[in-house]
């Protein structure tokens, strides 16, 4: 693992209270269905204790955090993408907004320039490059973001984007865009499954992932993939190995050679399954996982002071 980060994170121990700069951790899986939004709900619970927390439902796809922590909304915003609408009275069809579109947004059809709304991914380059000033953006509808407070007043935010929009990633991006953290927020995000465009739009600019996995042969073979993208983007990373005891030991015998930390371990528990289906925290399934969320934090901070060369 690369020494990549660059945020100070400091301890202030008291009795019974903890305090701690500002931190962004993700918690992803690559495979879904592994535990993430069970591992994302329960950090913030725990951490609420002592500490101001913001938790942010990045998989706007299908988000599902809010049946966990029972949020009040009071705030809904619109979710758009700037989207281009063409002048015919000023356009002459020179075709330069079709040819520097990467997506295939803008179509040249007879007398006509086409616009594909659903392909379009509101970077502007039609409208910088438009040489009749004839392109204006507008805005496209994508989905709402709502805000609320949640159990024990976690700042809580999700995006849910439209039936038959194709892209999460603009959403994800102004969800993040709207969260302004102050001195000692501690930022949980909860992110999609698998590991495409969405994720890692979601994971970018984190302090810290936490990678949650199980010992299966799928669970394996997708936290690989995940592992080469945070290397690729130089974010530090550990794993929590759930459901550990239905697989076999081929998973922590790659974490021990790859020097990868494992952060916690929970068990297969017929308990801790019928808890979750019926939308319980696993902190409240078993309160002794606050303590172990809590060491988890800790351990969280280590690695990152590890990256910033101190001991």
């Amino acid at each position: 693992m690369k020494n990549v980060s660059q945020v100070n994170f400091y301890y202030w121990h008291h009795e019974e209270n903890q305090a701690v700069e500002s931190m962004k951790i993700a918690v992803a899986s690559g495979k879904g269905g592994t535990g993430k939004t069970m591992v994302a709900t329960s950090l913030a619970l725990s951490l609420v204790e002592t500490n101001q927390v913001k938790l942010l439902d990045c998989d706007v796809e299908a988000p599902n955090t809010h049946l966990f922590l029972h949020p009040t909304f009071t705030q809904e915003i619109p979710a758009v993408i700037r989207i281009p609408k063409i002048d015919p009275e000023r356009c002459t069809l020179c075709g330069q907004c079709v040819e520097v579109c990467q997506f295939h947004a803008l179509a040249k059809v007879g007398k006509t320039i086409m616009v594909f709304p659903q392909l379009c991914h509101g970077c502007g380059s039609c409208t910088w490059n438009c040489p009749e000033g004839a392109i204006e953006e507008i805005p496209n509808p994508i989905g709402v973001i709502e805000k609320g407070l949640a159990l024990d007043g976690i700042d809580f935010t999700h995006g849910k984007l439209t039936l038959s929009e194709p892209m999460a990633t603009p959403i994800i991006r102004q969800l993040k865009k709207l969260e302004k953290s102050s001195n000692g927020t501690i930022t949980v995000i909860d992110s999609p499954p698998g590991a495409s465009c969405s994720v890692v739009e979601t994971v970018r600019g984190v302090d810290f992932v936490i990678l949650v996995t199980e010992p299966t042969p799928f669970g394996f073979h997708d936290l690989k993939q995940m592992l080469g993208i945070l290397e690729d983007m130089q974010i530090r990373y550990g794993v929590v190995i759930n459901r550990e005891g239905i697989g076999n030991a081929e998973l922590d015998r790659y974490l021990e050679q790859k020097g990868i930390p494992i952060l916690m371990r929970i068990p297969f528990d017929k308990e801790i399954a019928r808890g979750t289906a019926a939308g319980k925290p696993l902190v409240e399934i078993d309160p002794n996982y606050r303590e172990k969320f809590k060491d988890m934090f800790q351990k969280i901070n280590q690695i990152t002071d590890k990256s910033d060369g101190r001991s």
